[in-house]
């Protein structure tokens, strides 16, 4: 399975200019921990930075409490943020993530164009029923190799 079937198409994405309120206000509505920061490039978005929620309690919230109004996300985002492109494999996305110590990415279509986002959970959502189901094919065949020994 490649990186483009298993991303997140529906992306949730602010500009670096917005407030880190209106970012955070985005996440807390849409249930998630993170917002992709675009510009427009040859009438294509793409990444340019990443916001988590750790970055607004770290770099925002811990550091200047009182001007969490005026602070706009381009002061708090991780900025170039590593992504993979849309026909990368899952391991790829995995090895990507370890690398760089990081549990989301920002996907790129062939022109570098933001076309989705994968998160670490969504590749274990999509790998757990296979490694539960191999998992007990293999705890099956070893008991019925223990039991043929007996």
């Amino acid at each position: 399975m490649t990186v483009g079937e298993a991303c997140t198409r529906d992306v949730v994405i602010c500009l670096a200019q917005d407030t880190l309120v209106d970012a955070a206000r985005q996440m807390r509505a849409r249930r998630i921990g993170n917002v992709v920061v675009v510009e427009e490039h040859g009438g294509h978005r793409r990444a340019v930075g990443i916001l988590t929620d750790r970055d607004l309690v770290t770099r925002s919230l811990a550091v200047e409490p009182d001007a969490l109004e005026s602070q706009r996300v381009g002061d708090a985002m991780s900025q170039r943020p590593v992504t993979i492109t849309e026909d990368a494999s899952l391991s790829d996305a995995l090895q990507k993530m370890r690398a760089h110590a990081i549990r989301r990415l920002p996907v790129a279509g062939a022109e570098g164009e933001l076309v989705g986002i994968i998160a670490f959970d969504d590749v274990l959502d999509l790998l757990t029923p296979d490694l539960i189901g191999l998992a007990r094919d293999v705890a099956r065949v070893q008991k019925r190799d223990r039991l043929a020994h007996v």
